[in-house]
């Protein structure tokens, strides 16, 4: 948006500002030290450039000098790392019985977490006076990040009904989260945070791939091409709710034989197995529709049987001599959408602001 009263070349001026201090920033993250010449060689800025821009951060305390190199006669190079205590961001995790807090440092690193019990059928009150008393105390805080339950608008920022949850109807959760905490606010599906941090985590090679949740319901987070993808209408994910068996059981969703229902009743009847070779069969469809070649395995009840539902993935994907799919865990565990989401916070205050991907330009 551009600032009442400003010019066009000066709006133009302080986006392109901007933009080359969200690309130094987003190289500092994947690098123990840099100096001008690499981080001009990375990101295609001419030195002059790259010297402003490191004069700017470090002024605001995002990098420092933390020693000089000498490349033959003349001044010695300075060399820079990120300050990830520099900055801090919340990533909240809104299940239907718990609310996860995480507070990370600006490299994203989870720095500590906390998990409380939301009232049955939680209002959209409840869940705000929950967020203000879980709020981690500190400094330089960039935002808030919550992962929240779907159906859910990402664009508008408003829950549209969240299934299981009857006080959840075109709740505009965003803007009231923003009001209550007074802070910036990102709100996404959960799924799509926890398949962010995965990406912030694995780095390059982690271009297509899906993070599979089970916490009280079934989800899918899709990492496409290096991005996270939403949808037309930023609700993809809702994995649970394809239909595998036409006869099957009613779900919360209104459809019958859902892939949710199916394996939450598996589930909850102590068929851990069943409910494993339910889900495997949904992850064998969504791999034969996407063609991503990385499964990550999350959620808390997930979690309680890993090597079960991992066993019984690995099973089901059919084996082939060139197309390898890995099955992990999630990489931070039952944090993982928590974090994810203060990681998107990270992104909208220092991501590069195109539809490029970061690590595409490394």
């Amino acid at each position: 948006m551009d600032t009442p009263g400003a010019t066009p070349n000066r709006v133009h001026l302080e986006h392109l500002r901007d933009y080359n201090e969200s690309l130094v920033v987003a190289l500092a993250r994947t690098r123990a030290e840099f100096d001008r010449a690499g981080v001009a060689e990375a990101t295609g800025l001419t030195p002059q450039a790259v010297s402003k821009v490191l004069g700017r951060l470090t002024e605001q305390g995002l990098v420092e000098v933390c020693g000089v190199r000498r490349q033959g006669v003349g001044k010695p190079a300075s060399i820079y790392r990120l300050v990830p205590g520099s900055r801090h961001a919340v990533g909240v995790h809104v299940a239907r019985t718990t609310l996860r807090t995480v507070l990370t440092d600006l490299a994203g690193t989870v720095l500590a977490s906390r998990v409380v019990p939301l009232p049955p059928d939680f209002t959209p009150g409840q869940l705000l006076d929950a967020l203000r008393s879980s709020m981690p105390p500190g400094q330089d805080l960039v935002g808030v990040g919550i992962g929240m339950v779907g159906p859910l608008d990402h664009a508008a920022g408003i829950v549209r009904g969240a299934h299981r949850l009857r006080h959840w109807h075109d709740v505009p959760l965003r803007r009231l989260a923003q009001e209550a905490l007074a802070l910036p606010v990102h709100l996404d599906k959960d799924v799509t945070a926890g398949v962010t941090a995965e990406a912030w985590r694995r780095g390059p090679a982690f271009r297509d791939g899906a993070l599979i949740m089970v916490e009280s319901g079934v989800g899918a987070g899709l990492w496409l091409g290096g991005a996270a993808y939403r949808g037309a209408h930023t609700n993809a994910g809702e994995f649970g709710h394809t239909v595998v068996q036409l006869d099957g059981p009613r779900c919360v969703c209104g459809r019958s034989g859902c892939l949710e229902v199916l394996h939450d009743t598996a589930f909850a009847d102590g068929r851990v197995d069943d409910a494993a070779r339910v889900l495997a069969a949904g992850i064998v469809n969504l791999l034969q529709t996407t063609d991503v070649d990385h499964i990550v395995l999350a959620g808390a009840d997930l979690l309680r049987f890993p090597e079960v539902y991992r066993a019984a993935t690995r099973a089901a994907i059919p084996v082939s001599h060139w197309m390898d799919v890995s099955v992990t865990l999630a990489d931070l565990g039952a944090d993982v959408i928590a974090a994810g989401a203060a990681m998107q916070v990270l992104d909208a205050a220092y991501g590069i602001p195109s539809k490029m991907g970061v690590r595409s330009l490394f």
